[in-house]
């Protein structure tokens, strides 16, 4: 009998000792797929996004925004993480939208303006860059498929230094920020401008405004997808008929006379030139 109980004892031991055993592998497994879990966790920030689809013009006030919890690593440039940022206590005017903005996009600083601002040139002009107004015409313009936003190179036709007209790129790719008034990026129906306005900083201002008064502008758009920096071109008579079909100008020969008053007659007599 004693012999019996203590095999049963035995055995339950070794099996109360494998189970303890079991269970410890068992929650070590546990806490390794935890610990696996928590390292996997993505750390997580608030940006606010807009509520509701907004369109160029359109103020932005606090209701058209809510905070999501957003990758802090992802976060996009321009961000508002805060409602502060976006509507200071100091001062509570709404912003007005530059771009068009989708239900859940993040609210980005460079598609609104500052508090209390409008959608207007100004708004938009980046930081030491200033706006400057070209005059077109349909041939000049692009035919009217100018849109704000687009990219350009400017091209100046006037005399050369040796009297001979000629034609020469004087700046690649500026960004035009406003056609006519018109500075919605969003807009798609052609505009037949008489102006347009450029973003460039203030020593391509001067030399485009010298060159809109002493000659004629023509624009050619920049595709796109277009990365490739325009080379220095010009071009003049000689590169489109050739040397040869230019007729040399004879240099006009020197004379020279004096004039007498021979009674009621001036006499012109021929004389040597001084030299």
């Amino acid at each position: 009998m004693r012999l019996v109980f203590g095999l049963v004892l035995i055995i339950g031991v070794g099996l109360a000792g494998f189970a303890v055993y079991f269970a410890k592998d068992r929650f070590d497994q546990y806490q390794l797929a935890l610990a696996q879990q928590k390292a996997a966790i993505i750390p997580l920030t608030e940006v606010f996004v807009t509520k509701r689809q907004l369109r160029y013009g359109q103020q932005l006030t606090p209701d058209d925004v809510q905070a999501v919890k957003w990758p802090a690593d992802a976060l996009p440039p321009g961000a508002f993480t805060e409602l502060a940022q976006i509507f200071p206590d100091e001062n509570k005017e709404p912003r007005t939208v530059l771009r068009v903005m989708e239900r859940g996009e993040p609210l980005l600083i460079m598609k609104v303006t500052g508090p209390g601002e409008d959608a207007g040139v100004a708004a938009r002009l980046s930081k030491g860059m200033r706006a400057f107004a070209l005059h077109v015409d349909v041939m000049s313009g692009v035919s009217g498929f100018l849109r704000p936003g687009d990219r350009v190179d400017v091209y100046w036709t006037g005399t050369g230094a040796e009297g001979q007209g000629i034609t020469r790129l004087i700046h690649a790719n500026l960004q035009l920020i406003a056609v006519d008034q018109v500075t919605d990026e969003e807009r798609n129906n052609p505009i037949l401008a008489q102006s347009v306005t450029v973003e460039t900083t203030p020593d391509v201002v001067a030399k485009l405004a010298q060159a809109q008064a002493t000659g004629r502008l023509t624009l050619a758009l920049v595709g796109v997808t277009d990365d490739v920096a325009s080379a220095e071109v010009s071009a003049d008579a000689s590169s489109i008929v050739g040397e040869r079909a230019i007729a040399p100008v004879a240099e006009a020969k020197r004379t020279c006379s004096i004039r007498e008053r021979r009674g009621k007659e001036v006499v012109v007599i021929p004389s040597p030139c001084p030299e």
